[in-house]
């Protein structure tokens, strides 16, 4: 299956004058990475610069080698690449968790994260913390993974901000909660990753919108959706990449 099409963006968003998101493609591995920093001025976003490298690093090795992914985890149920890329992703977090620890909690850094590779006609998503992906298919778009947020934790409305914060991340708990999935790629399919300040106050219906609009290209759609989400009331950076087959 063919990519057709691939775009991406990254904004401070409306209020702050930081941006800790980053995105990254490397086209020769079919690596594609969305990260959501967090820890402050040359914390979140001199952590989410490194992170993106080591994993486009360990992936590259680990392919390479699969076997050098025994002593970390290995799963039968995952291609040889969802392996690599589980393997790069607790790589990283290790070492981000490994540099915080003499630090003051107000130094530390963390991030959340969605990415992608792909392996022939499957394409192979990766997650932490409360980063957003979603499948646009024949008109209809379906989330692959729930935030790992605080919006579990509290009756109060789910337009908090304060809710919509991570509950989990790269770098943040010495065990790295992740999730995985594998998708079989059709003619049509449109993939979103976004951080939580481009998706995080959209519903499925505004995505929908955005997504399906052949008419424009991929950046006037993102474009679209980071202002959407700031007439919605973000205040948060926003980082957003589009990948049509």
């Amino acid at each position: 299956m063919r990519l057709k099409a691939y775009a991406a963006t990254t904004h401070q968003g409306p209020f702050l004058d930081l941006n800790e998101d980053t995105y990254d493609f490397d086209l020769d591995q079919q690596l594609f990475q969305v990260w959501d920093g967090f820890g402050g001025s040359g914390v979140g976003d001199r952590a989410v610069a490194g992170l993106k490298e080591q994993v486009k690093t360990g992936l590259r090795r680990l392919v390479a080698d699969p076997e050098s992914t025994m002593p970390f985890y290995w799963s039968p149920r995952w291609l040889a690449e969802g392996n690599a890329l589980v393997n790069a992703l607790l790589s990283a977090h290790q070492q981000l968790w490994r540099d915080n620890q003499p630090l003051p909690l107000g130094q530390r850094a963390g991030a959340s994260l969605v990415c992608a590779v792909r392996a022939d006609d499957i394409l192979v998503l990766g997650h932490a913390g409360n980063c957003h992906a979603y499948l646009s298919r024949n008109g209809h778009v379906e989330p692959l993974f729930i935030p790992d947020s605080h919006a579990f934790l509290s009756p109060a409305p789910e337009s908090s901000q304060a809710l919509r914060l991570p509950a989990a991340g790269v770098g943040l708990f010495p065990e790295l909660h992740w999730g995985m999935r594998e998708v079989r790629v059709q003619e049509g399919d449109v993939f979103l990753l976004a951080s939580e300040g481009l998706a995080g106050p959209l519903d499925r219906a505004e995505l929908e919108h955005a997504l399906v609009r052949g008419d424009e290209d991929l950046h006037q759609r993102l474009n679209a959706l980071l202002k959407l989400s700031n007439d919605k009331g973000n205040t948060a950076n926003q980082t957003g990449m589009i990948l049509e087959f």
